[in-house]
């Protein structure tokens, strides 16, 4: 299970904020800090068409089974039901926002890869929303996606932001993938690939190409109060905010800043920045759609069934020249962009030892 989208070295600080504009901020923090979570480890619709005349083909296609449930402000899954899929809207921003995030985010994975939803089989997609009172944080629980509301003050509410909810359906998928251990630098991956994913997710919703994205995790959660756009940066690691109370963002873009912290379970939203960095450049080098060639290697790299739990940065690079190779032939400009990557983050050393 993710912790949230929010790291808890964040929700910390704000909990220990003595701003009297913040106080409402500070207490919702320490309740989300300390609140509980319950983890809990094919549908298709027929489209028709006419392929000569006179003639009706009917195609199964894929489509999401989504089911979204209020909690009311209580910390109670999964809540009362309040839409279903091909429900009308029901002019409650949270409840439609994340219906809509979740319709997106399964067009994504079947669009990009052919993945029909989480478990690749057509697993339903549920969601609460109003989760506690000012419950600062969205997160996975192994069986749905959970949303709070924010505290008004530093944050909004969750359902707004498609990377958001890509990411945390994505530690899904990375879990039902065998998984990867959420500490040190594997769990650091773990936040990573959901990362990775989260901001693919949102480039595909726009139709954006690699030059054209912000490559922001997050963008428009912060209130207006806070210095920055959003939690995390793929482009620009530890520049994603750089508040006077929240303290500036953490995350090192190069293995000489690696940050070693018994914090944040190793430091897994932290030093998660370093892989981030190297998928953005990837992606950067090969250009265009960043899911068509970058997000397939990745792709293919979590999916091979190859990948052990406790992978190590190092390990994980070689994985994905290994599937860059067996995708796009040893020497392709696919296999020379993850490698450069990789090279220019410190993860692996600038010499023929990465190949593949």
């Amino acid at each position: 299970m993710s912790p949230g989208i929010v790291p808890p070295y964040l929700l910390a600080r704000i909990a220990a904020a003595q701003e009297e504009n913040w106080a409402r901020a500070a207490e919702a923090a320490q309740r989300t800090l300390t609140a509980p979570r319950d983890y809990r480890p094919v549908r298709s619709r027929l489209r028709l068409s006419i392929e000569q005349p006179g003639t009706l083909v009917a195609e199964a296609t894929p489509a999401p089974d989504r089911e979204i449930s209020d909690a009311k402000n209580r910390q109670v899954l999964p809540g009362t039901r309040v839409r279903g899929e091909d429900d009308p809207a029901t002019g409650d921003a949270a409840v439609d926002e994340s219906y809509d995030g979740l319709g997106a985010t399964f067009d994504f994975w079947w669009d990009a890869y052919a993945r029909d939803s989480i478990d690749g089989s057509g697993s339903s997609l549920p969601a609460t929303v109003h989760y506690g009172r000012d419950y600062d944080n969205a997160f996975w629980n192994g069986e749905r996606m959970v949303f709070g509301d924010g505290d008004g003050e530093v944050f909004r509410g969750f359902t707004g932001s498609l990377s958001v909810i890509a990411h945390e359906l994505a530690h899904g998928v990375i879990e039902d993938e065998g998984g990867l251990l959420y500490r040190d630098q594997s769990g650091a991956l773990n936040e990573s690939i959901a990362d990775v994913f989260g901001a693919l997710a949102e480039q595909h919703h726009a139709g954006q190409t690699a030059d054209e994205a912000t490559w922001l995790i997050g963008e428009g959660i912060f209130t207006d109060a806070v210095q920055g756009r959003a939690l995390r940066s793929l482009a620009a690691p530890g520049t994603a905010y750089d508040d006077d109370v929240l303290g500036k963002d953490p995350q090192p873009a190069h293995m000489r800043d690696y940050v070693e912290t018994r914090d944040d379970n190793g430091g897994v939203h932290i030093n998660s920045g370093i892989p981030n960095h190297a998928f953005y450049l990837a992606a950067q080098a090969l250009g265009g759609h960043a899911w068509a060639r970058a997000g397939l290697i990745w792709y293919r790299t979590l999916t091979a069934g190859t990948l052990p739990s406790t992978a190590d940065f190092t390990v994980f690079a070689r994985a994905t020249l290994t599937a860059a190779a067996a995708e796009y032939g040893e020497e392709s400009e696919e296999v020379d962009a993850v490698r450069a990557a990789w090279t220019s983050v410190g993860v692996i050393p600038d010499d023929h030892d990465a190949q593949p």
